[in-house]
């Protein structure tokens, strides 16, 4: 039983982790199809690989980055990871186990 929790947890942990990984790459695509918009064939190919360099801005990214300096001042979102090594860390100290542990991991994670 502890096997399976573990490993549950453990597959939990990297699908909430894959998609950070990847944000900035996906954030990055959008950005670029925003601007290929109207492009085809070669022409929309060339612009494509070039946008998704690292050394490429693009123009919403320049646009939005005065806009985004006041909001680094707001608290940071708690992680899912996080979350779950606090809500592991209470189980723990109140030695809870078995069904009990479970309903208690389960309403802690949703708050």
């Amino acid at each position: 039983m502890k096997k399976l929790i573990a490993l549950a947890c453990l597959g939990f942990a990297v699908v909430v982790s894959a998609p950070a990984f990847a944000g900035a790459q996906q954030e990055k695509m959008k950005g670029c199809n925003v601007e290929a918009k109207g492009m085809k064939g070669e022409e929309r190919r060339a612009f494509m690989s070039k946008c998704l360099k690292k050394d490429y801005t693009l123009k919403s990214a320049a646009a939005a980055k005065p806009e985004a300096e006041p909001a680094a001042s707001a608290p940071a979102p708690v992680r899912q990871q996080d979350k779950m090594k606090s809500c592991n860390a209470d189980a723990k100290t109140r030695a809870l186990k078995g069904e009990e542990r479970k309903t208690f991991m389960k309403s802690c994670l949703k708050s």
